[in-house]
Parts: C-alpha cells; structure tokens; sequence
C-alpha cells in the first residue's frame, strides 16, 4: 500500500516507524521544511526512491498514495485532511483531529461523501493496559459506573516552545488540554460510556507567560448514564514529565492505569475474581522509551486492515470528534464561568484568544 507523510517535526518519527513496521510503501514524504525533512529521511535511511515535496497537494496529485498521515501543526490538520479526503486519499490525522466542532464535522462528513477511512492518532487506546481495562468494561466488570479520573501532570518549559512558534497559541494548538491531554482525556470519555449531559471546567496560565493559552485545567463530567468523571492536566510539573494516569472506580470493580503515558496497570480489583490481580500487573506493563507508546504501529495495522476490508478503523473520525469537543467545553465553560451543556456546537479554539491577556 503506498504511503505518504505530511508534516515531518517532533511526532513524525513515530509515524515513519509505524509505516516500516507495517510494510508501507513510503512513496514520499513532505515538509514546508526541507533541512527537516532531510533529518527524517537520513535517520530512518529513506533513499531517493522516497520522493521530497514541499507541497502536500502536489505530492498527492503525483504520488496518489492510498493512504497519508498528517502530522503537521494542529490548526493546519482540517484544510489538509480535507483537500486529501476529497482526493479519494485515506487519513491518519495527527491529535487533535482538527480545532473546531465545524471542522470536525467536514471531515467526517467528506470521509462519507468520498467513501474513505479516516481514523484519530489517539494511539494510546492500542497501549497493551488500555486494552484490558475496555476489555472490563465490555464485559462490565466494573458493574454500575460510578465515575473516572484522568491525570496529566507533565513539563512544557520554555525550549519546547521555542522550537515551534505555532505551539501554545489559540490559532494553531490550544493550550495543555488541547495538545498534551487529550489521550487520556479520550480515554476517560471512552472508558466512562461516551455521551455526555454536562461539564464544567477552569483553566488557567500560571507558569508559561509566553504562550496564549493554559497551562493548566480542571473539569468535572456528568455523563448521561449517571457515571462522573474528573480531569487534571498540566503542563506545569517541575522539574520533569510525573505521570499520566487514568482511575476507574465501579460498583464492583476498581482499576489504576498510570505510567509515563497509562502504559502500566497499578490496581486491578474485582469482585468476580476472574484473573489475579498480580499476574495482570505484571502482564500489562509496558516501558515504552517516551510518552508516545507503542501505539502507532497497531493503530496503523488496524487502519490498513479497514482500508483493506473496507470498515471502519478502531479510533473513527466521530472519536477524534469527541475528545475535540470535551476539550472545547472545558475551554467555553471556563471562559464564560458556566456550565457547558452537550453536544457542542459552533466552538474552536480561537473563539478564545485573549482569554489570557
């Protein structure tokens, strides 16, 4: 299956291993950057017969990849996304999906009108933990759902958004929600049943003067099957990355996800005595090198064997749609002081700027 990548900074190198790993053809790759993506085709050794564009819609046209993945700056993802859809190309669309409810919408809506696949790099649902805690609730393990937490305590300093302007800004990004929590704030809405009555949040900028958005956020979730949940996320953590972690606490069943990136189960109790608690803390427990996982590689067989079998991939367009709109109420509740029912309509991030001025 031929391949393309679009957007060759700091996530690209996972994506690159993904296609090796999976057998791509990586027919080219794309940069507005060329030193950039020289640095990529040296370090994973892509010779001349992987062509260099500085145009993504040129390399489409000419190339005709089956599938992209698009990897740019956040703000950038719809307009790309959408100009591939609607040449009949398959997406992989970096997180966020897109910065906007309306944006979120074309895309899926495009991905119906032109027959293709599009699924959300929300690539920690593949993360060996993540799947046998779904697997419980599948099951219902846990019972009646009484509510989840999802914690992202982690470090931005001040070189990391030295080295991308677009980061921490309104038009391009979004703050700490938006950029680095919202895998596990996907993973809380999913683990909790999905649909959601109401939320309210705060958000604020304590330690990071230089960008426009927050650096921390706090929401309360009142999910439609009675069940709540609680997210915590913060780039503010000194001096390093502490954890990312997701609870589940139900009638009969209480589960601790944490690690670097939800890679480790740390509780695992339930009532039906089904498996033992230690031999699956031991079993599922990954170390991956950062916080990116290892999820790239399986979410990208999953997508070939959708495109494959035409259906639709594991993580959709409609779940990158969700995380997005979470996070886009959190931001409206806590910038208008109010409670943020749902579904979300008619909200981006740039609805925003100033917020902290």
């Amino acid at each position: 299956m031929r391949y393309a990548l679009i957007g060759c900074g700091r996530i690209s190198p996972n994506h690159i291993a993904a296609a090796k790993n999976n057998n791509l053809e990586i027919a080219a790759i794309c940069d507005i950057d060329p030193v950039c993506m020289e640095d990529k085709a040296l370090k994973f050794h892509l010779g001349d017969e992987v062509k260099r564009y500085t145009d993504y819609i040129e390399m489409v046209e000419k190339e005709k990849p089956e599938l992209v993945a698009i990897c740019t700056e956040s703000g950038k993802h719809a307009r790309i996304a959408l100009d591939c859809i609607e040449r009949g190309v398959n997406c992989i669309i970096e997180k966020p999906i897109a910065l906007s409810i309306q944006d979120a919408d074309a895309i899926i809506a495009a991905s119906i009108k032109h027959h293709v696949k599009v699924s959300a790099c929300h690539q920690n649902r593949f993360n060996k933990s993540v799947q046998i805690i779904r697997e419980a609730v599948e099951m219902n393990r846990f019972g009646k759902l009484f509510y989840g937490t999802a914690h992202i305590r982690w470090c931005r300093d001040h070189e990391y958004y030295d080295r991308a302007s677009w980061r921490g800004t309104w038009e391009q990004d979004g703050g700490a929600l938006m950029n680095q929590c919202i895998h596990n704030i996907d993973l809380l809405r999913w683990m909790m049943g999905g649909e959601i009555e109401e939320v309210v949040g705060m958000t604020d900028k304590l330690n990071h003067s230089y960008i426009e958005a927050e650096d921390l956020g706090i929401a309360l979730i009142k999910f439609k099957n009675g069940s709540y949940g609680i997210i915590e996320g913060t780039t503010d953590i000194y001096p390093k990355n502490l954890e990312e972690t997701l609870y589940i606490f139900g009638e009969k069943g209480t589960v601790k996800a944490g690690g670097q990136s939800v890679n480790v189960i740390e509780e695992w109790r339930f009532s039906d005595l089904l498996d033992d608690p230690e031999e699956v803390k031991a079993k599922f427990h990954e170390n991956p090198p950062n916080v990116y996982g290892y999820g790239h590689t399986p979410l990208y067989a999953d997508v070939i064997n959708a495109i494959q079998h035409d259906r639709q991939p594991y993580v959709t367009a409609m779940d990158g749609k969700r995380a997005l709109e979470l996070v886009l109420a959190i931001y409206k509740s806590a910038a208008e002081g109010q409670i943020v029912k749902f579904p979300l309509e008619n909200c981006a991030t740039t609805d925003f700027v100033g917020r902290f001025q």
